[in-house]
């Protein structure tokens, strides 16, 4: 069984989504700059000193700035063993493949997919599965 890992939404601005999400729920809310795409990082719940969660299930997210190319809803990320044979699963499945995988330096492989009902999915090979 694949888990979800990750959990991604649009911004507007992002010094009022960090100083909201940081003041309503106490997360930590790490910016990275043009090279990233401007994604804001967000850590939901303490992590051991490899940045894994202490608590079992708990999962952090991000945010992405909001522009035309990118979804306008909310989205998780499932991780997965390996990427190609996910990909296939997707189709075989009945599901959609929305660009070429792309490597996210220190995190992973990743595509975003649609499924059956066209919600939009992340799904990352993860460097550490």
């Amino acid at each position: 069984m694949d888990p979800v890992v990750h959990f991604e939404m649009p911004y507007e601005n992002s010094e009022r989504l960090k100083k909201f999400y940081s003041q309503a729920f106490g997360w930590q809310m790490l910016q990275f700059g043009k090279e990233m795409g401007e994604y804001v990082v967000a850590t939901t719940m303490e992590t051991d000193e490899n940045q894994m969660p202490l608590k079992p299930g708990a999962i952090s997210g991000g945010f992405y700035p909001n522009g035309p190319e990118m979804p306008q809803y909310p989205s998780v990320v499932i991780a997965v063993e390996d990427l190609k044979e996910a990909m296939k699963k997707v189709t075989d499945a009945g599901g959609k493949i929305q660009g070429e995988p792309m490597v996210i330096p220190g995190i992973g492989m990743y595509v975003s997919i649609t499924d059956s009902e066209g919600n939009r999915v992340g799904v990352l090979q993860p460097d550490t599965m």
